[in-house]
């Protein structure tokens, strides 16, 4: 992971084999004056990055999108399941971080059958911080489906409950600079395995994703079953990336849209949102959100 804090603002020069991915800061030291009642001091305060980050594909840039500089090789396979770029982890081979003078390039080998797929639907896309519909150029492509889930997972709310009670602690990067956005994996029993940040909550859930396609390729069973909790709100976005991961629950500490309601009941996810304290809401196969930590239920 980057260095958490730097004391220089500016984007580094210079030519990019100077430079090391690695360095990049998650957040930056910046002289500000606070306000108070009895007056106004100088200070030195932690601001978020935002870095500009490449996806090359094949050589073939893709997108470029507004993220925090860390975990972007598992930001990178997340964005490729996600975005329906590949079917499965095996079909990425390589991804790799270059640092360049505007930013940085995760550059990503997929399967060559994939990659003709993607020029053949190949657009510009610019990533924000918090964007709509990212890479939709039609109406057509919207209303396409989501598949349905293979399995009817079920979520303790007791799970929920002992999660939350430790989600704080598992967010170094909110914590310095309350800007970031985190998503978490949660095994079953409510222990959270595994936590990605970023400025963006997309991208969050992006490199949780990444980590846990890459954790299933390995063998890793703390990655099997389980379900993602969010410290932001379930919008269409979230819910969509979460079903074409394959992971049957999504826990949101803020609200869903309706139109996340709606996909979520569609596929088969379980759906919840208000995750606050003691307090859950559930918003689509409410059902299956059981007061004991039964297990999935699978073919």
């Amino acid at each position: 992971m980057s260095p958490l804090l730097s004391t220089a603002c500016p984007l580094p020069g210079g030519d990019a084999a100077d430079f090391d991915p690695a360095a990049w800061p998650a957040a930056q030291a910046v002289p500000v004056l606070r306000h108070a009642a009895g007056g106004a001091a100088d200070d030195i305060d932690e601001v978020i990055e935002e870095v500009p980050v490449a996806l090359v594909f094949n050589g073939i840039s893709h997108a470029v999108m507004l993220a925090s500089p860390a975990d972007l090789e598992d930001f990178a396979l997340g964005f490729a399941l996600s975005e329906n770029i590949v079917a499965n982890a095996a079909e990425v081979f390589d991804r790799e971080v270059f640092a360049l003078p505007a930013g940085l390039e995760v550059r990503i080998d997929i399967a060559a059958r994939r990659f003709a797929e993607l020029k053949a639907r190949r657009r510009s896309l610019a990533g924000r911080t918090g964007c709509g519909l990212c890479g939709i150029d039609s109406l057509g492509e919207f209303e396409r489906a989501l598949p349905q889930l293979p399995y009817r997972s079920r979520i303790a709310t007791a799970a929920v409950r002992h999660a939350l009670a430790a989600f704080a602690r598992h967010q170094p990067l909110r914590e310095r600079t309350g800007a970031a956005h985190a998503a978490a994996w949660v095994g079953s029993a409510g222990n959270i395995v595994a936590v990605r940040e970023d400025v963006g909550r997309h991208n969050a859930l992006d490199k949780l994703i990444g980590w846990r396609a890459a954790r299933l390729a390995a063998g890793d069973a703390a990655a099997h079953d389980g379900f993602v909790l969010v410290s932001s709100r379930a919008s269409y976005e979230m819910v969509q990336k979460t079903a074409r991961a394959g992971i049957g629950g999504l826990v949101a500490v803020s609200a869903p849209t309706a139109m996340a309601c709606r996909l979520a009941e569609q596929s088969g996810l379980v759906l919840a949102g208000f995750a606050r304290g003691d307090r859950l809401v559930g918003y689509a196969h409410a059902d299956r959100l059981l007061p004991n930590s039964p297990p999935q239920e699978r073919p």
